[in-house]
This record gives structure tokens, C-alpha cells and sequence, in this order.
């Protein structure tokens, strides 16, 4: 290896002494990234070319000479790389030897459904579609998780991936990372809570989730479905009816959707629904097994993501008035609220009846992102 490396600086020794230090310094002395993907297979005069032409380095022909008499040139891994402008062709070379590759990364949002997690992964070109074709009945069985609805059952966060990697894998690594985080909160439960299972709390998880963007209400409004739940009075909560639609929905939900009996209207039949409605993130998780401590029975919406609750429903309707009638919350409403739910709430229902006033949060409400912190290996990568 050194005799070879001494061939190297003899050979460097023939240029001058400015084209010798510029072709093994950096490119740039900015610290700008370069991308490019060395494909499999592909040979050193291709790879020598890709890399000048994205700027990586200066001189393709000098890089093959290094690559062949420092022993590298059949040790360069296929792959996606993001390297620095700043870096030497040494070091570029450095890179490429031990296939320190970039990784790719996927964004699943809290409070996607099931649906929409599968249609994201389907979109993203670096991945292999192997589950693009399977029923929910063959994913499920393929992950082994033992359910019947994956609803609710994969963890919302930003996966990482080697380019070419099966969509398995973030399927699987988010099915676990959600059995993990669903143990964790349960362990953490507070106490006289109704639940019979995990799976009971992850429903109400859910539809926290989908009630709203603001941490500080999440604990607030556990602790309203519980009361509700605590009185024999109905959730009546917009999402788990708007997901009972399915399809069918068109952004406007009305009193003929409320009074439209399915298996997820909370207007129409007590209790929880009979699956999760969306991915939970972490805090409403622990919302729903540590919520805050209120006589509160109802909620509506502000207008600019936060909620006022009630004790009672005559102030719930005075809220109702202010909030969703006065026009501070025209447009929210607009975007997936139930300004039918306050018109209802308001004419004469019972107190046993009266409903959870909400207006669903729209996407910039929520957040956009999630932190990275995923890495999913290719070794797991077994069907």
C-alpha cells in the first residue's frame, strides 16, 4: 500500500506544483453539498465522470489513477452520496471505499390514517413497492401483527432507508416503534381510568389526536371524553364520524351525516369507537392515559387551533355563540369543522346529549414535521 501511495506522489511530482495541490484539494472552499448516486455495477471510468461532473472532484483521470494504484478501484459502493464541496479527492475517495451513503427518509404525519401512510410510502420513488398490491388482511399478516384493522397501529414519525430498500421496512419498523410506545405509555397510565386494554386507550389516543394540534388541550380533552364516558353520556366527537364516512365525505360534514348511523358515529351509539381512527403521535398517547384533571363535558373551538371547555352547557352554548357564531371561527369551520354541531348543541338538546362542539384542526395547525430519528436497516429486510 505505501509503495503504490509513493507511486502516487511521484507521478503527482511530474505536474507542477500548483496543479499537483489543486487536484487533491478540495473543489470548493465552501462548504456547499454535492449529490450524486453511484449506480451498481457501475465502472470507475463512469463513477471518475459522475463525480467531476457534480463537482465532487476536479480531475476524473487522476481519481481512476489514485482509485487503481491505491487498491480502491474495486471498492467503491453503489449508492446516494451527499458529500461537501470542501472535501479532498482523498477523502471523497475515503467515502466511497467505506460507502458511507445518504439516507433517504419518509415523513409520516400524527393523524394520518392507515390509508394515507400506504399512499405516502406508494409516492416515494426511492422506495421498492413490494406491499403496494396487498389487502390490509395480507400486510397484517405479512407483519404479524395480530389484528384485524391496522388503523392505528404504525407510530407517526421520519424514517430513514437506504434508496432501493422495501417498503416493509417502514411498515414494520413503524409497527414496532408504535407497540413500543403504546407499552410505554400504558406502564405510565394514571389511575381509575376505564380502559380494558392498551388497545382501548390507543382508540382514544386516536381521537384526540384528530381533535386537535394544541399540546396543551390534548389532556383536556381526554379528560372530557372520560367524563362523557364516566355519565353514560355520548362522545360525539366529528372525526370518528367522518371517518365512518369514509370516501364518501366531502369535506362537509352535515346533520344528516351526525344522525347517519355507522359503526364510528359517536352520536348515534355510546362508547369508544371500535378502532382507532388515525396514528396517534406520543402526546396523545399520554393524553389519553394521563389526562387533566376537569369537570369539563364540552369544547369548541376558538378559531386559532386552541379549544374552550365547559362544565356545563349552558355555558357550553354561550361559547358556541361567541366562538362559532360570532365569526371568529368562520373560517375553521370552513376547513372540517361542525358548525352543524354547534347549531345542534345549541337548540335544546339535553345535557345527556348535548355534543362535543369541534372544529378539526386543518394541516398548518398541526405540525409539519417530525424529528429524524429512524434508521432503518437493510438487514431487516425480511418477507
Amino acid at each position: 500500500m505505501l509503495k503504490r501511495i509513493l507511486v502516487v506522489l511521484l507521478l503527482l511530482l511530474g505536474l507542477s506544483a500548483g496543479g499537483a495541490w489543486m487536484a487533491l484539494s478540495p473543489y470548493q472552499p465552501a462548504n456547499l453539498p454535492v449529490e450524486f448516486t453511484i449506480q451498481p455495477n457501475q465502472g470507475l471510468s463512469d463513477i471518475a465522470h459522475t463525480l467531476e461532473d457534480s463537482g465532487a472532484i476536479r480531475h476524473a483521470g487522476l481519481f481512476m489513477l489514485w482509485a487503481k494504484l491505491s487498491g480502491n478501484a474495486g471498492r467503491l459502493k453503489a449508492g446516494d452520496y451527499r458529500l461537501n464541496r470542501a472535501m479532498s479527492m482523498p477523502g471523497v475517495m475515503d467515502k466511497l471505499v467505506r460507502g458511507e451513503t445518504s439516507l433517504q427518509s419518509v415523513i409520516i404525519r400524527e393523524g394520518w390514517t392507515l390509508r394515507q401512510f400506504r399512499a405516502e410510502l406508494d409516492r416515494h420513488p426511492a422506495l421498492r413497492h413490494d406491499t403496494r398490491d396487498w389487502s390490509e388482511a395480507e400486510l397484517l399478516a405479512k407483519l404479524k401483527l395480530d389484528a384485524r384493522h391496522g388503523e392505528g397501529l404504525f407510530f407517526p414519525d421520519t424514517y430513514l432507508f437506504l434508496r432501493g430498500s422495501s417498503d416493509i421496512l417502514v411498515l414494520r419498523q413503524a409497527a414496532q416503534n408504535m407497540r413500543r410506545e403504546l407499552e410505554r405509555a400504558w406502564a405510565a397510565r394514571g389511575p381509575d381510568l376505564p380502559y380494558a386494554s392498551p388497545y382501548e386507550a390507543l382508540i382514544m389516543a386516536s381521537l384526540i389526536e384528530k381533535e386537535t394540534g394544541q399540546a396543551a388541550d390534548r389532556p383536556m380533552i381526554a379528560r372530557v371524553f372520560l367524563n362523557r364516558l364516566k355519565l353514560g353520556m355520548r362522545l360525539q366527537t366529528d372525526p370518528s364520524v367522518i371517518y365512518g364516512l369514509g370516501e364518501a365525505f366531502d369535506g362537509n360534514l352535515t346533520r344528516a351525516h351526525l344522525q347517519t348511523d355507522t359503526p364510528y358515529n359517536t352520536y348515534t351509539r355510546a362508547g369508544l369507537p371500535p378502532t382507532p381512527i388515525a396514528m396517534p403521535g406520543k402526546a396523545s398517547l399520554m393524553a389519553a392515559v394521563q389526562p387533566a384533571q376537569t369537570k369539563a363535558l364540552y369544547f369548541v373551538a376558538r378559531g386559532d387551533g386552541s379549544s374552550k371547555f365547559s362544565e356545563s352547557l349552558q355555558d357550553h352554548n354561550r361559547a358556541v355563540n361567541k366562538y362559532q357564531r360570532g365569526g371568529a371561527v368562520s373560517a375553521a369551520s370552513a376547513a372540517g369543522g361542525s358548525s352543524a354541531a354547534g347549531a345542534m348543541a345549541s337548540g335544546g338538546a339535553s345535557a345527556a346529549n348535548a355534543m362535543v362542539s369541534t372544529v378539526s384542526p386543518s394541516p398548518t395547525q398541526r405540525r409539519s414535521a417530525m424529528p429524524v430519528r429512524c434508521w432503518i436497516h437493510s438487514s431487516e429486510e425480511s418477507m
